[in-house]
């Protein structure tokens, strides 16, 4: 035996052999036993080597894996060499099931669950397993594909199930420990450390809109819509997606932070079906080092104010046009998506102050959270019939309507193209995203103008679509 062991044991020998001496049996009772260690969650670099387990037992039984499903009907090639000369048409209709698995969290103890609208977009049947593998059929109370947030509901028969907090205290810094926790593939649990790798992450192009907590933690697969967790058992963000070269697990992965959980969570036990957020109305560019030097500013930051739609919450407010916009609210401003981000997370009816620079002086605004203009209604419709639109949808554009679908709003007013299925249409080469200018001569403003311009059946058509800001004339015959 090593010199190391015999030092360990020799205060243990020593103890029984006091133990069993009657005499000094009465004073080895008197030997206190020793107390087990109390494990906390790590607080400093010295506890942090001890370990994180209070921090997943704390929070692991709220986790949950998220499956969901659909049938589709796909053509199945009865022989390629039949196909082939019958012109392709050959093959039966054969029922597919395509699925999607991920991951997420019991954030209310009757059974919501916050998840990635990726994980149940399009599907009808969902299935939520919980962390001891019991299996409920879910519902969804609220889908939000901007945030790429969906929540989900399933019926616990009253039975009271552990949740997760949703941090509420935004003191989240760089450099914070964080753990990544999921359950993929319904095989178990998985817990991944790192750190906070940086904060209001606006360009990474995920969701429309979204301010992205990075973290270096390693985001398994199948672990979107699981939690991000803080030192103290708190949801602080859901984890939504990773940059990879390599395709694995090991990258730069991204969460959507709390406050947009919160706004989403809040919104469905509210009883609405869809998140209702305030719209700045402003366009600007990000402030570069040589406009920075331009505009006599010492450092590029903020946004340079390009337009402010008429009525917005900032024309209201008192933005103007070459105005920078330097923080929303104390929270700093670098580009539109950050803009968009920090005015979205407030309620309708907030009074938000807007810190900006006109000419050489910084002052501070404040301004009215308003939901974006809803005029004119949206009245998607698809058109049909023997014209050159027909299996095309549109809808009239409005700041509001242009919101949800991630279009421009300052691309001004009309019909909008937003789909085109089997028709006309598609033969026409119209695409998503075009807009109706003219019908044979007639001025179109709404979808109501348009499907009056389409009746009947006219031999020619002269049309004028606008693409990419560029009108283009076309003439088709039916």
């Amino acid at each position: 035996m090593s010199k190391p062991a015999l030092r360990v044991l020799l205060p243990t020998l020593a103890l029984l052999a006091a133990c069993s001496d009657p005499a000094s049996r009465s004073q080895a009772q008197s030997i206190p036993e020793l107390a087990q260690p109390t494990r906390k969650a790590p607080t400093d670099p010295g506890s942090m080597k001890s370990s994180f387990a209070p921090v997943v037992k704390k929070t692991a039984p709220a986790i949950v894996n998220v499956a969901s499903r659909r049938v589709v009907q796909r053509q199945q090639s009865r022989d390629p060499f039949w196909d082939f000369f019958m012109g392709g048409a050959g093959g039966t209709p054969r029922a597919q099931v395509q699925g999607s698995l991920g991951s997420g969290a019991i954030v209310r103890a009757d059974g919501v669950i916050i998840t990635n609208h990726h994980n149940i977009e399009n599907m009808s049947d969902i299935t939520v397993q919980l962390a001891d593998r019991r299996e409920f059929p879910a519902t969804v109370l609220l889908d939000d594909p901007r945030s790429d947030l969906a929540v989900l509901k399933i019926d616990t028969k009253g039975e009271r199930l552990p949740t997760i907090a949703i941090d509420d205290q935004e003191q989240l810094e760089v450099g914070d420990l964080v753990l990544a926790m999921g359950n993929p593939f319904g095989v178990g649990q998985t817990v991944t450390n790192g750190i906070v790798s940086a904060l209001a992450r606006t360009d990474v192009g995920a969701a429309e809109f979204g301010s992205y907590i990075q973290t270096d933690a390693a985001i398994n697969p199948g672990n979107s819509g699981g939690p991000l967790v803080d030192m103290d058992g708190d949801l602080i963000g859901v984890n939504t997606f990773i940059i990879s070269r390599s395709g694995s697990s090991s990258g730069v992965g991204f969460a959507i932070p709390a406050a947009v959980v919160r706004q989403v969570v809040s919104t469905a036990l509210g009883g609405a079906h869809s998140v209702v957020r305030p719209w700045l109305g402003v366009r600007g560019q990000p402030v570069t080092g040589d406009l920075a030097r331009s505009l006599g500013m010492t450092t590029p930051r903020g946004v340079l104010v390009s337009d402010v739609y008429p009525g917005a919450s900032a024309d209201k407010g008192g933005i103007k046009e070459g105005d920078v916009i330097l923080s929303i609210d104390g929270q700093a401003v670098n580009d539109e998506g950050g803009g968009a981000f920090a005015i979205g997370t407030h309620k309708i009816g907030d009074r938000v102050p807007v810190q900006i620079r006109r000419g050489d002086r910084e002052q501070t605004l404040t301004i009215r959270a308003e939901a974006a203009p809803e005029t004119p209604a949206k009245d998607e419709r698809t058109i049909s019939g023997r014209n050159p639109f027909d299996g095309a949808t549109v809808m009239n554009l409005s700041p509001a309507a242009a919101q949800d679908i991630g279009a421009d709003a300052f691309a001004g007013k009309g019909v909008l193209v937003t789909k085109v299925g089997q028709g006309f249409a598609l033969n026409a080469g119209l695409r998503p995203g075009d807009f109706v200018r003219e019908v044979n001569g007639k001025a179109i403003n709404t979808t109501a103008d348009l499907a009056a311009a389409t009746r009947g059946d006219a031999a020619t058509w002269n049309i004028v679509i606008e693409r990419n800001g560029q009108r283009i004339a076309a003439r088709f015959r039916t």
